[in-house]
């Protein structure tokens, strides 16, 4: 009753309206009546009164209004946010400006100045912010030598943490690549420690990966050593030593090998678990793991980088044919999906892994590899490393039809690029001639015949397998190697590899000769027969398949290898002329010494030849770098074709034109072209 009789009720002030249809309005006292407004009608009466002084706040109506006033409102929240948000504005204006194509160098380095002032004293603050950090590397990379000594300087003792911020990681790349030796050893040296860390650290590796880059032997030696032994990660001294081999080092200074072993498993499975192992850095580690793990160790780390072989990501395509081109002449850049494989052909501690990786994984590990090179064979053929992988898939996988459909299919497009190309050209000769010293050097042999030491058996050393520890052994035979009997000898041994069941020989026949591979080889070498001989490339290619291959591996294709002879009959037999700025055949440097092998090497050659293109015509031919192409047939051993030259050659040596050989001809060829 208190509660309801206290309440009054507010409407009865208020008189009831009927008429009209209009709203009941209440009732105000009139003023001076001394009756006490209530607190909600005072307020409201007092924001109804006009007052001249406040500006009326208005609501936006139109969209234009409604997107200033939004940008109004983001712009009062990002200045609470960000302390130098105002900087960050004048700095992206000044970048505008400095970057532009048509900015003079004085009026760049004006601006560029003027950025440095203003950052003066806050450069850690903006190297950490995604806008402001692109004004510091443009002003690093165009500064002055004095102005980047003092970023460097300001940002020297927080070099450590910005490496693991996602933005400031540029500008500490783009320090590195302009700073100068004593700064690249002190970044260096405060890595020690961290190194491990870091390369776990999505970010952080890549820095790690950029310093290793550009550090020389010594610097480069170090970093790598903090992930080989505790000890050697806590103290400094103890990586400033002189062996650059793992197995050279625990001996140097002591280490326990099974702590060694248990060190480096710690640091390379989570980098494993992670898949991040595009760096070089972690190549070089994996590759001395490897010489002394033990088998099982060995067996697991093979299964786990196998499946992340043939992982593909997305990086961006620079190579691309000239019709994707855009209308403003500028290339196309697009992003492609390449394994990981494909990537890590840039060096050649990452080609040692892939040869691990194949010659110890499993056939289904194989098959997974080789399907992972698909769309990618032409890359890696033109590439320094990425052919001596192919040569060890041609020379180690048995499932050759997965191979020709993979591999030989794509050489087969493009195999005019590859026969003229330095690096495309080897696995052809791979399966024309394989493990030929004339075509690989002692290094590229060491790295095909790389393999694990605790997965070798005693059996495949025997052999001739080179494992990781006895690289000198491998160079001091290809040393004795003085002909082409004893070439192939070798190649025979270096063809035992661990893993490989297929006979050698089988595995080339179905590979080069039922895959129909050498019938697309000798096609080609006939259609341009005239530049391959001129060619510093091709010509090998030339000479391999004119002489039937190693092994007489092209036997069965002895017609289309008459019909080459024939071409190559056919350009000698052109006339000499004078004026013409192609030189002859006979008198080119490539070309004359090309056919003087193919005349010592190939009796049915040199018959056609003969017939073609030398008889009536020695005289001619006597004098310059053609001198080299008569003086073949005097030093050939094949009694019917000397039989057939004699009677025109006899009066040049009798007049001196043409100077007889010497008592052992065939010995002194073979030591010219060892």
């Amino acid at each position: 009753r208190r509660r309801s009789s206290g309440n009054r009720r507010r409407g009865s002030a208020i008189p009831y309206q009927p008429e009209g249809g209009k709203k009941p309005t209440r009732k105000l006292p009139d003023k001076g009546s001394g009756k006490p407004l209530k607190a909600a009608e005072s307020k409201r009466l007092k924001s109804n009164k006009p007052d001249d002084g406040a500006k009326k706040k208005t609501t936006p109506e139109t969209p234009r209004e409604r997107r200033l006033a939004a940008k109004e409102m983001s712009e009062a929240r990002k200045k609470k946010r960000k302390p130098h948000y105002s900087l960050e504005k004048e700095l992206s204006l000044l970048w505008e400006k400095m970057r532009r194509a048509n900015t003079g160098k004085e009026e760049k380095s004006k601006l560029i100045s003027e950025a440095l002032q203003k950052m003066k004293g806050k450069t850690l603050e903006i190297a950490s912010s995604h806008v402001s950090a692109r004004v510091l590397q443009t002003c690093i990379k165009y500064c002055s030598l004095a102005e980047r000594d003092a970023v460097f300087e300001e940002l020297k003792p927080h070099l450590l943490n910005l490496s693991r911020k996602k933005y400031a990681v540029h500008l500490v790349k783009k320090l590195l690549d302009n700073a100068t030796k004593k700064q690249l050893e002190g970044f260096i040296s405060s890595l020690h420690g961290h190194v491990a860390s870091l390369l776990r650290h999505t970010v952080g590796s890549a820095v790690v990966e950029h310093a290793f880059q550009l550090g020389n032997a010594s610097q480069k030696q170090r970093l790598l050593m903090e992930m080989y032994s505790t000890e050697l990660q806590l103290f400094k001294d103890l990586t400033r030593t002189n062996a650059s081999r793992l197995v050279d080092i625990i001996s140097k200074l002591g280490l326990q090998k099974t702590s060694v072993l248990q060190h480096m498993i710690s640091v390379i499975e989570p980098l494993l678990d992670k898949g991040n192992i595009d760096y070089s850095i972690v190549h070089a580690a994996l590759v001395e793991y490897f010489t002394i793990a033990d088998k099982t160790s060995a067996t697991d780390v093979i299964q786990q980088l196998s499946p992340l072989l043939v992982q593909e990501s997305s990086v961006i395509d620079e190579d691309q044919p000239a019709s994707q081109l855009l209308k403003n002449k500028k290339r196309k850049r697009t992003k492609t999906l390449i394994p990981l494989l494909v990537r890590m052909m840039c060096t050649r501690d990452g080609l040692k892994i892939g040869v691990l990786c194949i010659k110890h994984g499993s056939a289904k590990e194989r098959k997974k590899i080789v399907k992972g090179m698909k769309d990618h064979v032409r890359k890696l053929a033109l590439d320094q490393f990425g052919s001596l992988l192919l040569i060890c898939v041609l020379s180690v996988v048995d499932d050759t039809k997965l191979v020709t459909k993979i591999v030989i299919r794509d050489l087969q497009t493009t195999i005019k690029e590859l026969i003229l190309d330095r690096n495309g050209r080897r696995p052809i000769l791979e399966l024309l001639h394989p493990r030929c010293s004339r075509y690989l050097s002692p290094d590229d042999l060491a790295c095909l015949n790389l393999t694990v030491p605790s997965l070798c058996s005693q059996s495949d050393d025997r052999d001739g397998t080179v494992n990781l520890d006895s690289n000198e052994e491998m160079k001091s035979s290809e040393t004795m190697v003085t002909d082409n009997n004893a070439s192939e000898t070798l190649s025979k041994d270096l063809h035992s590899t661990p893993g490989s069941k297929k006979d050698p020989l089988v595995r080339r026949q179905e590979l080069l000769v039922d895959s129909g591979f050498a019938e697309a080889i000798i096609e080609s070498c006939i259609e341009n027969v005239a530049e391959l001989l001129r060619s510093n490339f091709g010509r090998e290619v030339l000479y391999e398949v004119a002489v039937g291959g190693a092994d007489g591996i092209l036997n069965s294709l002895t017609d289309r290898i008459g019909a080459l002879h024939e071409a190559i009959a056919s350009v000698a037999s052109l006339p000499k002329k004078e004026e013409s700025e192609v030189e002859h055949v006979f008198e080119n440097f490539h070309s004359s010494r090309t056919i003087r092998k193919l005349i010592l090497s190939s009796p049915t050659f040199a018959t056609t030849l003969w017939m073609k293109a030398m008889k009536s015509k020695c005289e001619m031919w006597a004098q310059g770098h053609s001198c080299k192409v008569v003086s073949a047939y005097l030093e050939l051993s094949d009694p019917n074709v000397k039989e057939m030259v004699k009677s025109e050659l006899q009066p040049l040596i009798d007049r001196g034109v043409l100077k007889c050989p010497g008592p052992n001809p065939d010995h002194k060829q073979a030591k010219k072209e060892s």
